[in-house]
């Protein structure tokens, strides 16, 4: 593993320990060169997953884009970041649990939405305006009409 501060190749592991979610090894090293510590995780390599997009275009599953989504979703709300993690944990770990090898962006669209209507509203709303292509108030309101009849 190479060293962040002084770029040597070798190093010890001083602690090892798996996250939160149990889906990845989180381990403290030690740089044989510089004695300088820093932190890695290892996660499991798994199956390439394709994620089926509107237009039929198949591209490889990234979990950030997830994140960045439900990011600005969130954007200047109450909601921690540690919350987003969790959901983006929780749907990562679903769409893996199908053990299928091709997922819709549909699909991944309804889950996001799905958590988000847990986590936050406003931020519910948000997305759901941008996945659902909003085009006019009068879906906009439709939408807030559902999400209020269903709390």
């Amino acid at each position: 593993m190479k060293c962040v501060y002084c770029g040597h190749y070798e190093s010890k592991v001083v602690d090892s320990r798996p996250t939160d979610e149990g889906s990845s090894i989180r381990r403290r090293r030690e740089c044989l060169a510089c004695k300088k510590r820093f932190t890695t995780y290892e996660k499991i390599d798994s199956l390439p997953l394709l994620v089926v997009k509107k237009d039929g275009e198949r591209v490889a599953f990234d979990s950030d884009k997830i994140r960045i989504g439900i990011i600005k979703a969130c954007e200047k709300r109450p909601v921690p970041i540690h919350d987003i993690e969790e959901l983006v944990a929780s749907i990562e770990k679903t769409i893996f649990n199908t053990l299928r090898q091709e997922i819709t962006s549909k699909e991944i669209g309804e889950l996001v939405m799905r958590g988000l209507k847990d986590l936050d509203d406003v931020a519910y709303v948000r997305f759901a305006s941008v996945y659902k292509e909003f085009k006019d108030v009068d879906t906009f309101m439709k939408e807030l009409q559902n999400l209020l009849e269903e709390k």
